[in-house]
């Protein structure tokens, strides 16, 4: 059986040749991941899940491999899927930049994709965004070369491959949409949600999926100070969950000192997992929980969400 502990020793020991294989395996059964429809409905960027079964939701990452760890030993979510328990893990984005161990990091998450497919999905965060809406300072590059000279651009080219192929949401029906940043304000139907990447850049709804935040006491949008996508309202967040028939908008990409909040009357829950520097944030947070339990409000679910 691998323990978290044995993942994190590989990731540190492993060479150009093996983690360019990773992530080229994992391209693959990404792009084989659309239209399946057994567990996991998979249309476009969009994943469906049934309401029923153990998740462990964790929020950005951003190369804090101390923290992966935490979360593995904590939740037992490799004992638990090896021992054949209907368990899940949701990564909402942002894996690298701004962390020293951001390719420790990739390496952790994309073996646990390859290892158990069903059980682990990787969502797009801004800092996998296209080119056009990608982070600045994007410093995976330079934490790359560090770890595998001449080859890392060769690396960080399948890695940019990759990012077209990871989700932009997941719907746990008649209960939570998780997405990376916020709701996107001009999406009418699931189809914008499912195939906003192939809409981008003529609509908003990618932009807004990756980059905005909810903001209180606003009606509708507004810029965002970020420079890239909106700042949006209570109506906003209404809007998304009335397409999605959901109750609970689950989302990543803002810091908070105690690695979560709530916004919006309780529809909102944002979950930050990375510690520490440059964000400066004394904790990180994730979320356990069991799918199968009808929750109406954020304020239910702050037993299962787990601080560090």
């Amino acid at each position: 059986m691998v323990t978290a502990e044995e993942l994190a020793h590989r990731a540190e020991k492993v060479d150009s040749e093996e983690f360019l294989q990773l992530v080229m395996n994992v391209t693959k059964s990404l792009r084989e991941e659309q239209g399946q429809t057994g567990n996991l409905k998979v249309r476009g960027g969009l994943v469906t899940f049934p309401p029923r079964g153990e998740a462990i939701i964790v929020g950005d990452l951003h190369g804090d491999l101390k923290s992966l760890i935490h979360i593995l030993r904590n939740s037992e979510f490799l004992e638990k899927v090896q021992g054949g328990v209907n368990a899940s893990m949701i990564f909402l984005g942002d894996y690298g930049d701004r962390g020293i161990h951001s390719p420790e990091v990739y390496y952790m998450v994309l073996r646990l994709k390859e290892a158990f497919p069903e059980n682990v999905l990787l969502m797009r965060g801004n800092h996998e965004g296209p080119a056009d809406l990608l982070a600045h300072p994007h410093d995976l590059p330079i934490y790359l070369h560090r770890e595998f000279g001449e080859e890392a651009s060769g690396i960080y080219a399948h890695l940019r491959e990759l990012f077209d192929y990871l989700h932009t949401a997941v719907l746990v029906e008649g209960r939570l949409i998780l997405l990376h940043g916020g709701a996107p304000s001009q999406a009418a139907s699931l189809e914008d949600l499912a195939y906003a990447h192939e809409k981008h850049p003529q609509e908003s709804h990618l932009e807004e999926i990756l980059w905005s935040d909810p903001w209180e006491d606003m009606v509708g949008t507004y810029f965002s100070p970020r420079g890239a996508g909106r700042l949006f309202g209570e109506d906003v967040t209404d809007r998304l969950l009335g397409i999605c028939d959901a109750k609970i908008l689950i989302r990543g990409h803002e810091p908070s000192p105690e690695g979560f909040k709530l916004n919006h009357h309780g529809k909102v829950l944002t979950l930050f997992s990375r510690k520490g520097p440059p964000y400066y944030n004394d904790r990180g947070a994730h979320l356990h929980l069991d799918f199968s339990e009808r929750i109406d409000d954020v304020k239910q679910l702050m037993p299962y969400i787990h601080k560090f």
